[in-house]
């Protein structure tokens, strides 16, 4: 039997230069605990992937969403679970970035990437956002 597919979507953060994007540590308890992240989660039932960007984004680091385009989307399968990312573009946004979970959150600038450890299913995005350092 197929595992369930769990629908996550992550905002790529940038500043106003589009220079840098900002990352989120995952706590040593999550699901790839340690490795930095796009900030996003979990689709809600009958959500749209905009309002699942909005809504998560508010309540994790206290963004609110503006200007957003979709980048793509991709599927991975770890060994415990299979996910389905949807990655958006986050071009403007109003409000202060904080960690509302306690996470820390870094701006990283695009040529500084690739020194940050991501989970797998990460690592085409890191890759694309590198090739146009």
């Amino acid at each position: 039997m197929d595992a369930i597919i769990i629908e996550v979507v992550a905002g790529i953060i940038f500043d106003a230069a589009r220079e840098q994007v900002l990352l989120a540590l995952r706590k040593p308890d999550q699901h790839q605990g340690n490795l930095w992240e796009f900030p996003g989660g979990k689709l809600e039932p009958d959500e749209s992937q905009a309002d699942a960007l909005a809504r998560e984004l508010f309540e994790e680091i206290n963004l609110v969403v503006v200007g957003s385009q979709h980048r793509c989307s991709l599927e991975h399968r770890y060994s415990d679970k299979h996910v389905q990312l949807h990655f958006w573009d986050v071009t403007t946004f109003t409000g202060e970035p904080k960690g509302c979970e306690g996470q820390e959150l870094r701006w990283v600038s695009l040529t500084e990437l690739s020194a940050y450890a991501f989970p797998a299913a990460n690592q085409a995005v890191v890759d694309q956002l590198l090739e146009r350092k």
